[in-house]
């Protein structure tokens, strides 16, 4: 049996075992691979479950882990290292822990579907968040050339504040992406604090969190005229990179 799994303290959001459950059964592989969820309270249940589940190829990883689950890798890819979060660990040829980030490839393909090329580099972005989500969403800009601010709570942190969101610098960054998890079910109500009266038809919303598939943030730009997209395209495309990644050893297919 090939075991995978995902891992995060509350999962009860995730479409993961869906995603990758129909995939088994699509495929034919169901008789000999599952993929479950694995709720940890803390980072440092991580190894008992390491333990419980010898069988574990590969699993993915959701908030709050993907920085905190570092330690516990015995190598990390170049796209790990570029990202300095991890949302995807696969076991080496020799039973090691490997690190991947397949977020950037994820996001950047589905921001490079939904967004018009002609608007690119010249347009800057807003990156709401700080943490493992918003990291890949920085590197994917990087790759694609598009200046962003970073945005979170901490007056202390590199870049912007929510105070610092005033409606005239909305208006002058036409790309703003949620990397928050800010609206996730069941929090539906939850959205990150902008000046929401500022968006216009021009914006564009990006939002990681893909359940619900409109969060209160993406229904703020839509009302506004907004262009909206939620993160179901970016979960599916970082997903099939993850396959891809548990299947490069000729040994874990066995």
């Amino acid at each position: 049996m090939r075991q995978f799994g995902l891992i995060g303290r509350t999962l009860g959001h995730s479409f993961s075992q869906t995603y990758f459950s129909q995939k088994f059964h699509n495929q034919g592989l169901d008789s000999d691979h599952r993929f479950d969820l694995f709720e940890l309270p803390e980072i440092g249940d991580f190894p008992a479950l390491l333990q419980r589940c010898p069988n574990l190829v590969g699993l993915s990883v959701t908030v709050p882990y993907k920085e905190a689950i570092w330690p516990y890798l015995d190598e990390t890819a170049p796209s790990a290292q570029r990202v300095g979060a991890v949302n995807c660990i696969a076991r080496g040829t020799k039973g090691q822990l490997v690190g991947h980030n397949t977020d950037v490839v994820g996001f950047r393909e589905s921001l490079q579907r939904w967004f018009p090329a002609e608007r690119g580099p010249a347009v800057r972005a807003l990156v709401l968040g700080t943490g493992g989500g918003a990291k890949a969403v920085e590197a994917a800009l990087r790759e694609l050339g598009i200046e962003y601010w970073l945005v979170s709570r901490n007056p202390m942190a590199a870049g912007l504040t929510y105070d610092d969101l005033t409606p005239a610098l909305v208006a002058a960054h036409p790309l703003i992406i949620n990397a928050t998890p800010l609206g996730t079910s069941p929090n539906i109500d939850e959205c990150p604090p902008l000046p929401y009266q500022a968006l216009t038809p021009h914006h564009y919303l990006h939002d990681l969190v893909y359940n619900p598939s409109e969060t209160t943030f993406l229904r703020h730009g839509r009302e506004a005229g907004a262009h909206t997209k939620n993160g179901f395209e970016m979960l599916c495309l970082q997903a099939e990179a993850a396959w891809e990644i548990w299947n490069e050893n000729p040994e874990l297919r066995t």
